[in-house]
């Protein structure tokens, strides 16, 4: 048996941007932790960035993770962009600054702990467990929303 740690991660807005959140279903064998928070204004890819962040922080040793988003943009800018990002100080290959650079560096640091593997899953299509990420992330929203 495979004891990689399983997270599955999105992030939600109501208004792009807007009220954000984002959301964290964590599993290791039989153990189940769920997590979720936001922000009042921001937006979808920075919420979903936040669930990978937030996912990896509560690790508390170093571990092998299977992450399943269903975002291109954090597969896509983990597999295929950052590193030319990094060669090029934080620079796009069009000499723009790295749009949410912040949030790409936090969450560089926080795989550079673990050994990551990625996985890309069809959202809004019934996975059960990308459907529980999205409903954290939208509790994430509702918290923001009542405060």
């Amino acid at each position: 048996m495979d004891n990689a740690v399983s997270l599955y991660t999105d992030g939600a807005c109501k208004g792009n941007p807007g009220v954000g959140g984002w959301g964290v279903l964590m599993r290791y064998g039989s153990h189940e932790k769920t997590l979720y928070g936001g922000e009042p204004a921001t937006t979808n890819n920075r919420m979903e960035l936040m669930a990978v962040i937030e996912g990896l922080r509560a690790l508390k040793r170093p571990c092998t993770v299977d992450i399943y988003t269903d975002s291109k943009y954090v597969m896509q800018g983990m597999s295929e962009w950052i590193s030319g990002w990094k060669a090029r100080g934080w620079k796009t290959a069009s000499k723009q600054p790295v749009k949410n650079v912040d949030l790409w560096q936090a969450l560089d640091a926080e795989t550079a702990r673990h050994h990551v593997r990625w996985h890309w899953v069809k959202g809004h299509a019934g996975h059960a467990d990308n459907e529980r990420a999205d409903a954290l992330a939208n509790q994430g929203v509702a918290q923001v929303l009542a405060n």
